[in-house]
């Protein structure tokens, strides 16, 4: 089926967050920390943190710095107590934003969330207001590829779906619980995975126009920036001539 490509806005993005590499390298030891305390150092008894390491390393962090975060979420090494927590909230248009963020101080971050939302035309719900909105998916991308061996080797390895997009990019849809086994396979079969991650998929999704995306883009890029914040997931449309003039 043809679809919106998300490799063309992974790849618009890529430019602003090479810029603030350091903050996110920041991040991803936070996370790799955590998902260690949580599941163990064991990559391979531990999905959630080998996920975690595949992000850290395309985004060429070093495999030391990697293994010390490791070491830190498993007790070989002393580190910060951080708290898991997930913010809900609308931007323009009453589209749907969720904010993971990972806190040694509870009230700083939800004050720094609830400020980006209101500063941006925002307003933060309570628990489970937007959540029933998304499902956790994974997502395995291509920049370009043999669409039919792409699809019979991920179809074969239990993948839901395969869109191919009108710009050439093919992403594979999987479970999180498949993930790692469909990517496995794209990848022992030669195919060159772009982009792959497991993330928050809306059900449906919100078009914004010029004026109402540069705002909206304003507020996820606010909360982005947070120290505390992970990730952030949202139900908005941006095509791709809008997401270009952006």
């Amino acid at each position: 089926m043809a679809g919106h490509s998300k490799w063309h806005n992974i790849q618009h993005r890529k430019g602003a967050q090479d810029a603030k590499r350091g903050k996110i390298f920041t991040k991803l030891i936070k996370e790799i920390v955590v998902a260690a305390k949580r599941g163990g150092g064991v990559i391979e008894n531990n999905p959630s943190l080998r996920a975690i390491i595949d992000k850290a390393l395309a985004s060429n962090m070093k495999r030391d710095t990697i293994e010390n975060a490791v070491k830190r979420g498993s007790g070989d090494l002393d580190g910060d107590n951080y708290e898991e927590v997930r913010y809900e909230g609308y931007g323009l248009g009453g589209t749907a934003i969720m904010v993971d963020c990972l806190t040694d101080n509870i009230n700083r971050t939800v004050s720094d969330v609830r400020h980006a939302f209101a500063k941006h035309g925002g307003n933060l719900g309570t628990d489970g207001s937007v959540a029933y909105m998304f499902t956790k998916q994974g997502f395995i991308s291509f920049a370009e590829g043999d669409e039919d061996a792409i699809m019979e080797i991920a179809i074969d390895a239990g993948a839901e779906d395969v869109i191919v997009n009108d710009d050439g990019s093919i992403d594979v849809v999987t479970t999180a619980e498949d993930f790692f086994t469909i990517k496995d396979a794209l990848v022992e079969s030669g195919q060159k995975v772009a982009h792959s991650q497991i993330t928050m998929e809306p059900a449906n999704r919100v078009d914004l126009n010029l004026e109402d995306a540069e705002k909206f883009m304003k507020l996820i890029d606010r909360l982005e920036d947070l120290d505390d914040t992970q990730e952030v997931y949202h139900n908005a449309e941006i095509s791709d001539e809008i997401m270009t003039q952006l």
